[in-house]
């Protein structure tokens, strides 16, 4: 990195401007622009979420603060108030959405643990609710007095970076988002009980990826085999094999399951967990489910750490513009990590 420049320039050199230019044209976002390029929209939005402006006022009073060091920023010559509502409000999200994903790829491929525990690919699949005022954020309307949006994300465990994340309105049931995940053969994908749908689950086997999911109330089964565990030394208490006889549940999900019993001691507490991976070890089915909570520790931090839990626009495209360059900066703190090998956590780097 160039000391000569401003440190915020110095960041968005490893955001692959070219990459953003092909994505600009094939949606045309440059057409008819004399001035405030979807660049310099995306340099500006990447700003706010650094340095965690409050409101669009806040954004662009900061803005104006810098006077003559705007341009070489990569912020043009001037903007206004009312100038990035507009774009914010016209221009198309799938934009930087499509740029978000192409910096997810380029995380990723740099942040693969040799190291990791287990063979393949984990996932972490679940949601976070993201509160709207109803009078605002009319378009979002989730109960009477209320609007909200949520965020579902497939999270790459052994990355720790968010692979897809779909936005929809608050009222959306998570197990109707399990229909939008892109399955792998071969992955493993982990589920609270909250997506405890049968059908859904064996959905999932039919396409030869496997999960981990809780048990959730009371299941009818019965147990095919009982597995040798070892009680005195690694939590496992039972490891069965099942087929389940209700009348509904064995329609949708005619094949048979495992379910493990687990005492974990950290937390004096007992999980039931149910996998279609008959052959793994018992003990890797509860680490498996112990790496769900990385997503729930990313929807802490970035709710903490970048902007979205309010928004600088009003408009449906303003919100997922700015849901989109949160995870880009995300996405790019968590590269800089890795090329400058900083040897801390993507979160303890965007603190500094």
């Amino acid at each position: 990195m160039n000391t000569g420049k401003y440190i915020f320039s110095q960041l968005v050199e490893f955001l692959p401007q070219r990459v953003f230019d092909a994505i600009v044209m094939k949606y045309e976002g440059n057409k008819y622009v004399k001035h405030f390029t979807c660049w310099n929209q995306l340099l500006v939005m990447m700003f706010g979420q650094l340095s965690n402006r409050d409101s669009l006022r806040d954004l662009v009073t900061t803005l104006a603060a810098h006077g003559s060091k705007a341009y070489h920023l990569g912020f043009g010559k001037h903007v206004t108030r009312s100038n990035l509502a507009k774009v914010n409000e016209r221009r198309e999200p799938k934009i930087f959405e499509e740029f978000a994903y192409r910096m997810i790829d380029i995380a990723r491929k740099k942040r693969i643990n040799k190291d990791f525990e287990i063979d393949g690919q984990v996932y972490a699949f679940d949601s976070t609710t993201i509160d709207l005022c109803l009078r605002v954020f009319w378009w979002a309307k989730f109960r009477h007095t209320k609007a909200g949006i949520k965020m579902h994300t497939l999270y790459d465990v052994e990355t720790d970076i968010p692979t897809y994340i779909h936005v929809t309105q608050a009222k959306l049931h998570d197990q109707n988002a399990m229909d939008s995940i892109p399955y792998q053969p071969g992955a493993y994908y982990i589920f609270d009980r909250g997506y405890f749908d049968l059908k859904r689950l064996f959905h999932i086997t039919e396409i030869e990826s496997f999960f981990v999911i809780r048990q959730r109330g009371n299941l009818q089964y019965e147990i095919l085999e009982e597995l040798d565990v070892n009680h005195n030394k690694n939590g496992i208490l039972s490891d069965q094999l099942i087929e389940l006889t209700g009348y509904n549940t064995a329609k949708k999900y005619p094949e048979k399951l495992r379910r493990v019993v687990y005492y974990a001691a950290d937390l004096n507490r007992t999980f039931v967990y149910l996998t279609n991976n008959l052959e793994i070890p018992a003990l890797q089915v509860a680490l498996l489910y112990k790496y769900r909570w990385r997503v729930e520790l990313f929807f802490k931090w970035i709710k903490q750490h970048l902007k979205i839990k309010s928004f600088w626009g009003t408009t449906e495209s303003a919100v997922r513009i700015q849901i989109f360059t949160a995870i880009t900066a995300y996405c790019m703190v968590a590269i800089i990590e890795h090329d400058l090998k900083l040897h801390r956590t993507t979160y303890e780097v965007l603190r500094i």
